[in-house]
């Protein structure tokens, strides 16, 4: 890979939004679980974790959605 040039595009989705979470012990060890389990980082983890509930709750809405529309 050859080395960046000043200015150069680093990516096309870059990740420049922080936040802070104020969690529980709890809470934390869990996604620390995920992520040991996953063999991935925490943020990898809650990321995959937000991922599946999006999908969860656009089948629930589709659901609703086709039984409303009969």
């Amino acid at each position: 890979m050859s080395p960046l040039k000043k200015g150069q595009k680093l990516t096309d989705n870059p990740k420049d939004v922080k936040m802070n979470l104020r969690l529980t012990k709890q809470e934390a060890e869990d996604i620390k679980f995920c992520a040991n389990e996953l063999g991935t980082s925490r943020t990898a983890a809650i990321n995959l974790g937000i991922k599946k509930l999006k999908d969860e709750i656009q089948k629930t809405v589709s659901a609703i959605e086709e039984y409303v529309k009969d």
